[in-house]
């Protein structure tokens, strides 16, 4: 999972501005990663407010790597960048009452996949599954603070790459929606595998440490 962010965890201000909060050098090195993996994700609302291509443009790459949305309505929008060719694109989405969309994505050349959760949200283990099923090994999650907290809070995040601006933004958007804790005991912990710069940014790769009772203790 990869984040962008001030220095005091805020991805965007209150009104939704996040281009760019951090420095061409960490755009350029997020890139990189990204082209590392087999997939990318993002959530639906990501794909609303930014309209992003969400493929790899500042390194050098053999393929593009395939892009999975979690869209629990299928509001994916047939003119949206994401669709380009030559690169597979999953929707996963929650119901399929919504045939004559699925259709027009499906024409548009995305694969619609239907898997439905608790409260009409997309079941995020079956959508990892799925795209294990094809052939995706490596995931580069790159989304909202709800989608990174739905995640975070089913235990299906191994890493967490983050790029930290030298920036203070007070009130804004958070990284992930996790929930309120009643105590300390229940965050989640990582272990820090690396800091380094990058153009004025850090860089910090952490893993997350295991935690057996998870799903009891953060409700999905």
């Amino acid at each position: 999972m990869k984040v962008a962010a001030s220095l005091d965890g805020r991805t965007a201000l209150k009104n939704g501005e996040s281009r760019w909060i951090t420095s061409p050098q960490a755009r350029a090195d997020g890139h990189t990663w990204r082209s590392r993996a087999d997939a990318v994700l993002t959530g639906i609302g990501t794909v609303l407010a930014d309209d992003p291509r969400l493929d790899v443009r500042l390194a050098p790459v053999t393929r593009q790597p395939a892009l999975a949305v979690v869209d629990s309505r299928l509001r994916t929008p047939l003119d949206a960048q994401l669709f380009l060719p030559d690169r597979a694109l999953h929707l996963y989405s929650a119901s399929g009452t919504n045939p004559e969309q699925a259709d027009a994505l499906a024409a548009r050349g995305a694969r619609v996949v239907v898997f439905p959760g608790s409260m009409g949200r997309v079941d995020l283990a079956d959508v990892m599954q799925d795209l294990f099923d094809q052939g995706v090994k490596v995931l580069h999650v790159e989304a909202g603070a709800e989608l990174n907290g739905a995640l975070l809070r089913a235990g299906l995040v191994d890493e967490l790459l983050f790029y930290l601006a030298p920036s203070l933004l007070g009130e804004g958007r958070g990284m992930a929606e996790l929930g309120p804790l009643a105590s300390l005991s229940q965050a989640q912990t990582m272990n820090f595998d690396s800091i380094e710069r990058v153009g004025p940014d850090l860089r910090i790769l952490a893993r997350l440490q295991p935690a057996s009772d998870l799903s009891s203790r953060l409700p999905i």
